[in-house]
């Protein structure tokens, strides 16, 4: 989760309250959440496989754990996102209803390099790589692999000799940017 939608962002007063709270009850269960287990699998069965998981935790968000998804993906929004100058490759399943595919075409949209793509997946769902059917997950591994070929071939690479190589702008990315995308000087 990179970016909440403005229908689901808390009123900035309930942002404020909810900062003090976690100073004072941080482990408080109290933020209401559907059953994302119901909402991100298709597939039964890895609904079922993940509920009999000891190590994966099924109770309501802690309000510390909220507080501090919302504040990130804040700042990724406003201040990480308007950096990223690596390829950028996003897969979001058009039926999902954990996250709005909405969201990530305004992320799509809103990174500033030029080398990104973004691929949605019509009737799937949110766990792209492990709760689809089996022919999905295929489509969706073969899109990843794909897009990396693409960018690490020789031919590829032959092809974007006017650009600067991936080192080179990571390089660059690396020498103006750190500490959460805060610019240096």
């Amino acid at each position: 989760m990179c970016k909440i939608a403005e229908e689901m962002r808390p009123h900035p007063m309930v942002v404020s309250v909810l900062k003090v709270m976690t100073s004072i009850i941080p482990t408080w269960r109290v933020v209401p959440t559907n059953d994302v287990i119901d909402l991100a699998y298709r597939m039964q069965g890895k609904r079922d496989e993940i509920r009999r998981n000891p190590l994966c935790y099924k109770g309501r968000p802690r309000l510390k754990t909220a507080y501090e998804l919302l504040r990130v993906s804040i700042l990724i929004e406003s201040t990480i996102l308007p950096h990223v100058s690596l390829p950028f490759l996003i897969l979001h399943g058009a039926a999902d209803r954990v996250t709005d595919p909405s969201v990530s075409d305004l992320l799509y949209r809103s990174a500033s390099t030029t080398d990104k793509t973004f691929h949605l997946y019509t009737g799937m769902w949110h766990a792209l790589t492990s709760g689809e059917l089996p022919h999905n997950i295929d489509a969706v591994f073969r899109d990843i692999i794909d897009w990396l070929h693409h960018r690490t071939s020789p031919t590829s690479a032959s092809h974007n000799s006017s650009t600067s190589s991936e080192a080179e702008r990571k390089a660059k990315h690396d020498d103006t940017t750190h500490d959460c995308g805060k610019q240096t000087s």
